[in-house]
């Protein structure tokens, strides 16, 4: 399953501290290929990681472990995500 891990910055202070652990973090899951993509949101409130071949019970248990969501620097919103795969269509 996909989980979507939207995390907004409560503590920018904080937040700028653990960025680098947080960081480390994900890229150690997307090795694991757990995490599929992550980024910032343009406007910098924080950011969204993607959670992939994961039942809900890993998901939710990875997501709170992340450093920026451990520190209460960011918020989480862990939300289900059905992937679409979209036909192709030809002109």
């Amino acid at each position: 399953m996909t989980f979507l891990a939207m995390l907004t910055i409560v503590d920018p202070e904080l937040n700028q501290k653990v960025r680098p652990s947080h960081l480390r973090y994900i890229s150690d899951l997307y090795r694991q290929g757990k995490v599929l993509m992550a980024g910032p949101f343009g406007d910098g409130s924080g950011g969204l990681v993607i959670y992939h071949n994961v039942e809900e019970a890993e998901a939710k248990e990875l997501a709170e472990a992340d450093p920026v969501v451990q520190s209460g620097a960011r918020t989480l919103k862990l939300v289900p995500w059905t992937v679409l795969t979209l036909p192709i269509v030809e002109s």
